[in-house]
């Protein structure tokens, strides 16, 4: 700086430099992202007045269209004539991988006794379990102090130690069976060869009905019960009970606390139809032993009994043929049998009737074997080893029409699903820990992703399945309806 030149001079000089300076930077650098806007701007689409050159060959394409037209309709007709997604239902539910205990239940008293779970049933809501004590084992258990318990699933705070109703029964408790309407309602039968119905829901005074010790009582244990409406009366139950004592018996329950024989049928070996597979009875013997029983979902009149012989028999509640026998009986006695099938290797503990087909049932026995027979010919149509040891319980499933359950004598529940395999199960759950004897099962027919099984050891377990077993597979009534028409070899 000159040493003439002013103080004000100087500052005047320094500010117009500065400020020169500062403009002509700040100007050039916003022109020069002015100027980058400008290049993205002209980098736009082609005009759409500006048709694209096509990539395809359009006399070509239309060529091929027009050969294949013809085929693809075709096609599309025959998918849409198909029914092979007839009764499909789309489930957006998570699917659930395996099978799994959702509760273990049991009374410590009754297993403080070493009682069984003799039997397991579900009431008509599907929120109650009941399971009858008593023992399946070789013994006179005619005056063996037993129980009925029942578990509400839906109560809050459930204790599977501490049954939501318990009844004392005076006799070791054979089976079991909820009324189909009255949610409260259970008939038991008893190794003395009494029928009992209970309320549940009043434990004060639970009995409602009994059929007491009289002539017309079963004089062997009662091994099922089953509630069957009235022929004239749809919405009344009479209860049916089988003993191996060769009665099957219609109870009507009575004002006044009992239960009064209405209609019975008597099984007899001379009357039974003949079947040449089966042996000659002992000298002596007339009566035959009924084990099981079974209803068909499609005739109301016609049932399928197991029987201690080992073979089935197709009956009906509609036959006239008076029984050849000296059994007392307050009512006159009926021979129900139809059809003798080819028997297993020892007694059958228990039948089941499909509920997606007329003609096929279930029966599984001591022999370790199930046997799917056909209504219309005596030899089975399949017979499948689930066990070395005996089968005590076999249902099919009220969902899938291919798939069943089976208790083992070896603590298995067994899943089959025959869509999948004939031959072997597509799931064994493992109940009891030691092997001890699964010694019944029941589906809930509300909450079907739900099964009961109840053991040797006194423990009813409820298992929940996974989605499939409950879902329905596209072709399963063919399939069932193509193995019902197979002809056994």
């Amino acid at each position: 700086m000159n040493e003439g030149m002013s103080w004000e001079a100087c500052v005047r000089d320094l500010e117009r430099s500065c400020q020169t300076a500062s403009i002509s930077t700040a100007e050039k650098a916003a022109q020069t992202r002015k100027h980058v806007d400008a290049q993205v701007q002209t980098e736009a689409p082609v005009p759409v007045s500006v048709p694209p050159t096509s990539l395809h060959d359009d006399p070509r394409l239309a060529a091929f269209l027009r050969r294949v037209e013809a085929m693809v309709i075709r096609e599309l007709n025959k998918n849409w004539q198909s029914h092979a997604f007839d009764g499909f239902e789309v489930n957006w539910t998570e699917q659930q991988p395996t099978v799994t205990c959702l509760h273990t239940l049991g009374y410590p008293p009754a297993q403080g006794q070493g009682l069984h779970v003799t039997s397991v049933s579900w009431n008509t809501t599907g929120s109650v379990v009941a399971c009858a004590y008593g023992r399946l084992d070789d013994g006179d258990w005619s005056t063996l102090k037993s129980f009925v318990c029942a578990w509400n699933l839906d109560r809050r705070g459930l204790n599977p130690r501490q049954p939501s109703a318990v009844v004392e029964v005076p006799s070791a408790v054979m089976c079991l069976a909820f009324h189909p309407t009255q949610p409260s309602h259970v008939a038991g039968g008893l190794y003395s060869g009494e029928v009992l119905v209970w309320d549940v829901s009043n434990p004060e005074d639970p009995l409602l009905w009994r059929t007491g010790l009289t002539d017309d009582t079963h004089t062997d244990p009662v091994y099922q019960v089953v509630w069957l409406p009235e022929p004239r009366h749809s919405h009344r139950f009479q209860v049916l009970s089988v003993a191996t004592d060769g009665k099957v018996l219609l109870w009507q329950g009575l004002g006044a606390g009992q239960l009064q024989l209405t209609d019975g049928f008597a099984l007899v070996v001379q009357q039974l139809p003949r079947n040449a597979k089966l042996k000659k009875p002992p000298r002596g013997e007339t009566e035959v032993g009924a084990t099981a029983v079974a209803f068909s979902s499609f005739d109301p009149r016609l049932f399928v009994l197991g029987t201690e012989g080992g073979f089935p028999l197709k009956c009906s509640l509609a036959a006239e043929e008076a029984a050849l026998t000296r059994m007392p009986s307050s009512v006159p006695l009926r021979a129900p049998a139809q059809l003798t099938f080819s028997p297993h290797g020892g007694p059958i503990y228990s039948v089941s009737c499909s509920p997606f087909h007329r003609n096929l049932f279930l029966s599984a026995g001591t022999d370790g074997h199930i046997h799917l027979y056909s209504m219309l010919q005596a030899q089975p149509l399949a017979s499948l080893q689930l066990s070395h040891k005996y089968l005590f319980a076999v249902r099919w499933s009220p969902v899938r029409p291919l798939v069943f359950a089976a208790a083992s004598g070896e603590g298995d529940v067994q899943l089959f699903d025959l869509q999948k395999s004939s031959q072997k199960p597509t799931v064994s759950i493992k109940q009891t820990q030691d092997e001890s004897p699964v010694y019944c099962l029941e589906f809930n027919c509300q909450r079907t992703q739900l099964l009961a099984a109840g053991d040797a050891e006194g423990t009813v377990k409820v298992w929940q399945l996974s989605t499939e077993f409950t879902e329905q597979g596209p072709r399963e009534t063919e399939d069932l309806e193509q193995l019902a028409a197979e002809v056994a070899t």
